[in-house]
């Protein structure tokens, strides 16, 4: 993994700080495992407005990631590494020995024509390999984490994310996340071993407003500049501080906590995340 900087031989270009694409081996889809996606432009059935700041874009297809790596006990091969206009993560595209093609998220270091598998009774703890969580030991790097057996994936997914297994007992184990959080998941979700891939995504500088745009992200208007009318933030003579920092409808923001106090999954946190 790398980054680039380029030379400022445009306004656009005197910032802007790109992924070397190192790990990238091929430009090209595998045409059986994309969908069309539709836009929205963030208007509904109707066609009214419904979340602001959404709309253009560039045109995308969808890639199919096997999220739940439920294919147990067939090795399958990396065939390639590739971009995901989708994710902030790489993907890997495997080739299993019965012929099937599936998409996973890639993790970090892993390579073309590696072997991996998925294995519910456990197979060895090596990087690409997805087992559940009774099988993976004590304080590993961990990915792609199931929230309920069966689920897919849902935590620890995006560009140089991980999570560590620290502890286990009776059916829980507990799990240090991105966010700091300490939760406990059931020791039968599959999770897979290894950090997430792209880890330099958060080093990359888009360099100009327009690249926004192709990412189909229209300007974003800040609250202090609006009229009270549009947020309770706005209104004022001049630069106007604000006041107390809140959302459009009142709810104040920056630590205060909006979590509900007898959500059923409390009981599973065992330490809240870092402010």
């Amino acid at each position: 993994m790398s980054v680039r900087k380029l030379k400022p031989i445009t306004p656009g270009q005197r910032f802007r700080v790109v992924n070397g694409f190192d790990a990238i081996t091929t430009d090209k889809p595998e045409k059986s495992l994309i969908a069309p996606i539709k836009k929205s432009g963030g208007r509904n059935s109707q066609g009214k407005m419904t979340m602001r700041y959404k709309g253009g874009g560039h045109k995308r297809r969808y890639r199919i990631i096997d999220f739940k790596r439920d294919k147990h006990g067939v090795p399958a091969t990396v065939a390639s590494i590739e971009y995901d206009p989708n994710r902030t993560a790489f993907i890997a595209l495997l080739n299993y020995q019965d012929g099937e093609k599936r998409y996973i998220v890639a993790q970090n270091g892993l390579q073309v024509d590696q072997n991996i598998v998925s294995d519910a009774e456990g197979a060895a703890p090596e990087i690409g390999n997805a087992m559940p969580l009774s099988a993976v030991p004590l304080g590993t790097i961990i990915s792609c984490i199931e929230l309920r057996p069966g689920q897919g994936a849902v935590m620890a997914r995006s560009a140089g994310a991980f999570a560590q297994l620290v502890a286990k007992e009776g059916k829980y184990a507990t799990i240090k996340l991105p966010s700091g959080e300490i939760r406990r998941v059931l020791v039968t979700c599959m999770s897979t071993i290894g950090a997430i891939s792209n880890s330099d995504h958060q080093l990359i500088v888009s360099g100009k407003a327009g690249r926004s745009r192709w990412l189909g992200r229209r300007p974003r208007t800040r609250p202090v500049v609006m009229n009270p009318v549009d947020h309770p933030m706005g209104g004022g003579e001049g630069k106007s501080s604000g006041g107390h920092p809140r959302s459009r409808k009142g709810i104040p923001a920056k630590g205060y906590r909006t979590r509900s106090k007898t959500k059923a999954s409390n009981k599973y946190i065992v330490e809240r995340r870092k402010k």
